[in-house]
């Protein structure tokens, strides 16, 4: 095949054997040159006084004195009125009482001088003790003296400035920095917007043809970047684009990346900055960026602006707020409504936000002429799961059997995000274990890791542990096995995995968006399983059904209190989608909350009665189910048909249909499914003890 020609043909090139991986440079954060500044005027500073201290020695009058006396003085010089430098003659420096001076405090005297030096308080006292040390010699070897009331003293200047000039020069560099977007802040543009510009010198090389599985999401945007590259083909008719699109839907799903590909096709100026980025705890910061960006944008126009995370700063108003409060996030939730929608409003800036919290968001910042459209960007189907496979194989060197139809079946629930994390951790456990090619184990054992965590082969079990969670995981088999509208079983294991998961269970379920009463109560008996089986197998409950009692908990109480789904309660929902300031916290009287609660633990009880009866009628499929799993650890669902035969069911579930219609050859270990977006089919048991 042409794949693996290629790889053999550069594995046999020895050139190519021992050329490196060549990692890309981390680009430079900027050159310290500040630094070398102050230590550079440091140094200058030292430098100085110490040349000062080095090459002349203080001396005493008395000393001086000496000097004078001994004819060995050539000039003395008064600076500045208060020092007295004192120069020797030439046959004098040659003298060992004077060498031995220089020797000991290490100096180097120079020819020129000045050689020792003194401080003397008052002018006029000195000059009358030198007429009277000069009254003493001869005539012809006195000498006299002058004053240099002029010299500039860099020695005493910096002695007294020097610290006052580094603390100054340093304060100017920091506050330089920080004005040029430094670290430390932008002291001085911290009212500019902080949008990243892509323009035609640096566009953004995504393209739609990257984004899969969000077709209808993608005809919504193109329209945007339609009218912006051919604008007189909707003006024509009358029409007018939209001023801004809201991007919701889970975490994952593509909404960012989306804003990149209307990047890179788009042709015209595009600002992406986060919500973040305009809070600030200064006040007035926030809206002076809002303004500041959309000045920028209107001079670029025609342009996008993308806010990725709205939600940071379009929080509905008033919330938690104290009465007489100065809210900074209001003020610039306030400056962004006038900038995209006021009086003075430039229609050439559309308006891109991403969030996936769009019940959190201001009734203001959500209607029509700000956000004209509402783009849902939910988690992919079967389809768009196989569209976004195909994406993200490309880049990967793969075997003949990774089909992404199989994969997509495999992976319920997933967004484009986790679909790309399978995909990476795949080539990775490839790597590991040194192979050419990926093949469909690797990405088998990828989803398992996505799904249930790293297994923990050096976790130590006790015998009497893994028995208890082999019969809790046999529970949860068995009971979805003869219960008619649970989903079907795909793979049970009791490798522990994560954190705390010393089992699970994977199951394929439908892709539906409605559920009936009948549906949540066998899905809810199916959870139930675990803990049924381990009480009439060993005649008590552990901790391992902790994970199980939390899911059936919250999924009877949104039956009793959200879905309408209880005669007793009644077809009434307590749930508050928009959550608005004056929602309550507790919308009903304290007789309902105990009907409620009364309700509850009704079902959950008959639940429990119904799944424990029933796991008693099939004690001997249990029994084999539960010793299969102890042997063998992992079971798949050709095991459970081979075991205690096929579901009593004549309707072919989710997954057979697909099988059947996919490849019929497809054997059924080879195929693992995974939890679908409401966390209703996977049940890791928890070790907490």
């Amino acid at each position: 095949m042409p794949q693996d020609q290629n790889n053999t043909s550069s594995d046999n090139n020895p050139e190519k054997k021992k050329k490196p991986l060549l990692l890309p440079k981390s680009p430079q954060k900027g050159n310290n040159y500040h630094i070398w500044l102050m230590l550079s005027l440091f140094a200058l500073i030292i430098g100085i006084q110490f040349y000062g201290k080095v090459n002349v020695e203080e001396i005493d009058s008395k000393k001086f004195e000496e000097m004078l006396l001994a004819h060995d003085v050539k000039e003395v010089v008064i600076v500045h009125r208060h020092d007295v430098e004192v120069y020797l003659k030439e046959d004098a420096l040659k003298n060992s009482k004077y060498t031995a001076i220089f020797d000991k405090k290490g100096i180097t005297p120079t020819l020129k001088g000045p050689h020792f030096k003194f401080y003397i308080g008052d002018v006029g006292h000195f000059e009358e003790r030198m007429e009277k040390i000069q009254a003493k010699m001869p005539e012809n070897n006195r000498i006299g003296y002058k004053f240099d009331d002029n010299r500039i003293d860099l020695e005493s200047l910096l002695s007294s400035w020097g610290v006052m000039i580094i603390f100054g020069v340093a304060i100017w560099l920091i506050l330089r920095r920080m004005s040029i977007g430094g670290a430390g802040g932008q002291i001085f543009n911290i009212g500019k917007s902080r949008a990243a510009l892509f323009d035609a010198e640096n566009k953004v090389k995504i393209t739609f043809a990257d984004v899969a599985g969000l077709e209808e999401a993608k005809e919504e945007i193109k329209e945007i970047v339609d009218f912006l590259k051919s604008p007189t083909k909707f003006t024509n008719l009358g029409g007018k684009i939209p001023k801004g699109a809201l991007l919701v839907g889970s975490p994952g799903t593509g909404k960012t990346l989306l804003a990149k590909a209307v990047a890179g096709e788009a042709g015209v100026p595009f600002f992406s900055l986060s919500g973040s980025d305009f809070v600030e705890m200064f006040v007035g910061v926030g809206a002076a960026r809002v303004r500041d960006l959309f000045r920028q944008a209107k001079d670029k126009a025609p342009c996008i602006i993308f806010i990725d995370e709205i939600d940071a700063v379009g929080r509905s108003r008033g919330r938690a707020s104290m009465p007489g409060a100065n809210d900074e996030r209001e003020n610039t939730l306030n400056s962004l409504l006038v900038e995209m929608d006021g009086f003075g409003t430039d229609s050439g800036v559309i308006i891109l936000a991403a969030t996936n919290r769009p019940d959190v968001l201001d009734p203001a910042l959500l209607r029509p002429g700000r956000f004209d459209r509402q783009i849902s960007i939910d988690k992919p189907d079967l389809v768009g799961r196989e569209a976004i496979f195909k994406v993200h194989l490309k880049p990967l060197k793969v075997g003949t059997d990774i089909d992404p139809k199989k994969l997509s079946a495999q992976t319920p629930g997933f967004a484009g995000a986790e679909i790309a994390n399978v995909c990476n951790e795949a080539a990775l456990i490839a790597a590991r274990r040194n192979k050419e090619q990926i093949d469909m184990q690797d990405f088998q054992d990828a989803i398992d890791r996505v799904i249930g965590g790293l297994e923990k082969k050096n976790k130590i079990i006790s015998p009497d542990e893994k028995k208890i969670v082999a019969y809790h995981e046999a529970g949860h088999a068995v009971a979805g096995w003869f219960l008619e509208h649970t989903d079907p079983l795909v793979k049970v294991s009791i490798v522990p995995r994560g954190v705390a998961a010393l089992g699970y269970a994977q199951y394929l379920p439908k892709e539906q968006f409605l559920y009936t009463t009948e549906q949540l109560y066998d899905e809810m008996c199916m959870t139930l399983g675990g803990r049924a089986a381990e009480e009439l197998i060993f005649g008590k409950i552990s901790t391992g059904a902790l994970s199980d009692l939390e899911r059936i908990t919250k999924l009877a109480y949104s039956m009793v209190t959200v879905y309408g789904m209880n005669d007793k309660i009644g077809n009434v929902s307590f749930y508050d989608s928009k959550q608005s300031e004056y929602a309550f916290t507790k919308p009903y009287s304290e007789a309902t909350a105990q009907t409620i609660d009364d309700e509850v633990r009704k079902i959950i009880n008959n639940a429990y009665v119904f799944v424990k009866k029933l796991l008693s009628e099939k004690s001997n499929e249990l029994e084999i189910i539960a010793q299969e799993l102890l042997k063998r650890e992992i079971i798949f669902q050709n095991d459970l048909e081979r075991l205690i035969g096929k579901r009593p069911f004549e309707k072919q579930t989710v997954y057979q249909e697909f099988t059947n219609r996919v490849d019929k050859v497809v054997p059924a270990e080879t195929v693992v499914s995974t939890e679908n977006s409401l966390e209703k089919v996977e049940h890791p048991e928890q070790n907490n003890q």
